[in-house]
């Protein structure tokens, strides 16, 4: 079986270990080997949380430097402090809806420009989905399920062998019923999105 490497990075808050967590889920469901690790920064606090889900014949949950396979990168700054991860074979999918760090916001610190992280990011990878995940989530009355597009976008993008039924048994088993349409339209759209760039 071919060894996938895929790395989820955001902030705290966002729903990347949820998301790389149900990955795994879906991947073990299927039969598919997975080890799902997590390095919390400090989440609380809107700081960085990296996860990882490798699937296949592997042995360690780290994923080293030009490792990964995927890139899944829940807001822009933190996906291009992730390029150190990729290679010139790898998918970047990212959010681009920016989430400034507090520094910025008490005037410390200055935001990058979206579309000059996005040339960045372009330079070092096979292949980048670009969307805006909160806005989507917004949309489909949902705010808080920017990780169900991520997901979605990751499935459509068609890198790995997960199926969007698949992952989307895995969702409605693990989503409270108040939240299941919402999270099943988000990750709908983002897969949609994903099959359209």
């Amino acid at each position: 079986m071919e060894t996938k490497r895929l790395v989820f990075v955001g902030v705290g808050g966002q729903g990347n270990l949820l998301a790389s967590r149900l990955l795994g889920e879906a991947a073990l469901a299927e039969g598919v080997p997975a080890v799902v690790s997590e390095i919390h920064g400090m989440a609380q606090r809107g700081g960085i949380v990296e996860s990882a889900v490798l699937m296949g014949n592997v042995t360690s949950p780290i994923v080293s430097p030009g490792e990964a396979d995927v890139l899944i990168g829940f807001e822009p700054v933190e996906t291009l402090r992730a390029l150190g991860k990729c290679n010139k074979s790898s998918v970047i999918i990212t959010n681009v809806h920016p989430l400034p760090p507090f520094t910025v916001a008490v005037g410390q610190g200055a935001y990058p420009e979206v579309d000059d992280m996005l040339a960045l990011i372009r330079k070092k990878a096979k292949r980048v989905i670009a969307l805006d995940g909160d806005a989507i989530a917004e949309e489909v009355g949902n705010p808080l399920a920017l990780n169900m597009v991520m997901l979605g976008a990751l499935i459509g993008s068609g890198t790995i062998t997960i199926t969007a039924e698949d992952m989307k048994r895995t969702i409605s088993s693990s989503t409270k019923e108040a939240f299941l349409e919402s999270n099943l339209a988000a990750f709908d759209r983002g897969f949609e999105e994903a099959k359209a760039n």
